[in-house]
């Protein structure tokens, strides 16, 4: 016969250490406002590789113009994370690496697809294009790592060693120029070398300076 003043709710579940089993979704509900913003700059980039990948098979103009349109609202994201969660004294312990992973794809990856998009298809532009990549990956893991150490007493890191990777917002700027004149693709600024049995579009080497400047340990720049 079962007890009446039983409570008829199951019991949460143990791991095997004996502590409750996380619920579901925990994650989801432990982010801060500030994290679903840093979501909503690495989801406009991926959307404007998404349509970059879209302009590569039809060359619809209006297609290209909304991927140009994603970057500038993704960077609204990446400044406006910070500000909220200081302004809310609120932040998650997924921040941190949030930020970065996001600011990979949308000021990292997205313009290499643009540029890839737009016309630097040479073989020696894919290498060029995932330096570039690369440098922002290390960009970023430096930053992580050496944060601590730049903190000033008001908290705030004092400079970034390197130029800060949504930087990368100038090729964008100067793609979406190119692009309104038709410089682009065949009529590519600057045209297109031949060296050895590929080729490079000496525009692709803007990318190169780029990613260069990225993991400079002597160009200090002061944080804002």
């Amino acid at each position: 016969m079962s007890d009446p003043t039983a409570d008829p709710r199951p019991s949460t579940p143990e791991a095997p250490s004996g502590k409750p089993r996380p619920r579901h979704f925990s994650m989801l509900r432990s982010l801060a406002l500030a994290d679903l913003i840093t979501i909503g700059n690495a989801a406009s980039g991926t959307v404007a590789i998404l349509l970059c990948l879209a302009y590569v098979e039809e060359r619809h103009r209006p297609t290209m113009w909304a991927a140009l349109a994603l970057f500038p609202i993704a960077l609204v994201c990446d400044v406006a994370d910070g500000m909220v969660a200081r302004w809310r004294h609120k932040s998650s312990p997924y921040g941190a690496d949030l930020d970065s992973l996001a600011d990979i794809v949308s000021f990292g990856v997205a313009p290499a697809v643009l540029g890839f998009a737009l016309g630097l298809r040479g073989a020696w532009d894919a290498v060029i294009l995932t330096y570039f990549v690369a440098c922002g990956i290390g960009r970023l893991a430096r930053f992580n790592v050496t944060a601590p150490a730049l903190m000033t007493d008001k908290g705030k890191v004092s400079h970034f060693q390197g130029t800060p990777i949504p930087t990368s917002l100038a090729l964008v700027a100067v793609w979406a120029i190119a692009f309104a004149l038709g410089a682009v693709h065949e009529d590519v600024w600057w045209g297109v070398w031949q060296l050895g049995p590929f080729q490079l579009h000496p525009f692709a080497l803007v990318y190169a300076v780029s990613g260069s400047a990225m993991i400079s340990a002597t160009l200090k720049i002061p944080k804002p």
